[in-house]
């Protein structure tokens, strides 16, 4: 069984599809996870009842204010916020192309049959 050219072609960009939806998905769990982490350090500070905390920074721990590391705590949950929600947004354009790639190709290798 032969398949066409533009037929081989769409399952290489569906092939392609495919390992750019998984990157921007382990990209997304990636932000994700530091988000949950960036919100257990501030849980954590605000049980502290020390206006000091110790911030780590290349490899050594600094004493820092409290309200000092958690405002920029905050920026940093702020600033990941924005980017899982561009990756969703990503994810979920992909995430409708891949399957209407996925169906296309059913259509044209059931035709070419």
């Amino acid at each position: 069984m032969d398949v066409p050219a533009d037929v081989q072609n769409q399952i290489a960009q569906f092939q392609q599809l495919q390992q750019q939806l998984q990157m921007i998905m382990m990209q997304k769990q990636q932000f994700e996870t530091q988000m949950k982490e960036f919100e257990k350090a501030i849980e954590e500070m605000a049980k502290s009842e020390s206006d000091e905390v110790f911030k780590m920074a290349g490899g050594i721990l600094i004493k820092r204010k409290k309200d000092e590391v958690k405002i920029e705590l905050e920026e940093k949950l702020e600033t990941l916020s924005i980017r899982v929600a561009t990756f969703a947004k990503q994810e979920e354009k992909m995430q409708q192309r891949y399957e209407e790639l996925q169906e296309t190709l059913q259509k044209a290798l059931e035709g070419n049959q």
